[in-house]
């Protein structure tokens, strides 16, 4: 698998899937950070060679376009964390975002609109893959969270773009092979999140290398309703 670290970004545009898909309160100020700080790595380092940075990600699961789910709210947080200065751009396709990266220069970050106010985003549209793929040079992964999903932004955009993985992938796939493919005993798996659908083939894949599982999140309650618990 090639990485970043395989490449030099110099004058290069690098088209990074993040996943920013971070909590927010009321005033819209992100109130963890993590994912971001986990992408920062990637983001140095590109900047570092002398490359363009265009960000993109999702942000919670808006029908259409809704104002509350604007990835603009968590600029200020993105700058603050690496830094410098983050561009922002009401749109991640089209010729509003065409024009944005134009305007960018070497060493600098642009933060794409959220990629899920476009329902062909998630249904892997040809078309807005394409869309996606003329604003950079190189396609970077950096998404673990969202990887799996055969989406626009992280399935589509390899057919356009030379494919890499950023940091953050490479140490979470290296980390869980490590895991699974050779683990400790007892070996015990926590398992959160709201998609039982996305889960399933995860547990039935880990229940003959595992001791036990523990799952908790949204998720928990399918699985506590199956069993006759009454939920709600």
């Amino acid at each position: 698998m090639k990485t970043i670290n395989d490449f030099n970004f110099k004058d290069q545009k690098a088209l990074i899937r993040v996943d920013f898909n971070v909590p927010l309160n009321d005033q819209f100020q992100v109130t963890d950070a993590s994912r971001i700080e986990a992408a920062k790595s990637t983001i140095l380092k590109i900047l570092k060679d002398g490359g363009k940075v265009i960000l993109m990600s999702h942000l919670g699961r808006p029908k259409g376009i809704q104002e509350k789910y604007s990835l603009k709210h968590i600029v200020p947080k993105v700058s603050k964390v690496l830094g410098i200065e983050v561009k922002f751009v009401d749109d991640c396709i089209g010729s509003t975002a065409e024009n944005a990266v134009k305007q960018l220069n070497n060493g600098e970050v642009l933060l794409l609109e959220n990629l899920r106010f476009y329902d062909d985003e998630e249904a892997g549209d040809v078309q807005f893959s394409e869309k996606l793929s003329k604003l950079g040079d190189i396609y970077v992964n950096d998404a673990f969270g969202t990887a799996h999903r055969a989406h626009a932004s992280t399935e589509g955009v390899t057919h356009y773009l030379k494919a890499v993985a950023g940091l953050l992938l490479d140490k979470e796939i290296r980390y869980l092979g490590d895991v699974v493919g050779n683990p400790q005993k007892p070996f015990m798996v926590i398992l959160g999140g709201a998609k039982v659908a996305d889960k399933i083939g995860v547990i039935e894949n880990l229940l003959p290398k595992c001791d036990s599982i523990i799952i908790g999140g949204g998720m928990a309650y399918t699985f506590l309703k199956a069993r006759g618990v009454n939920i709600g």
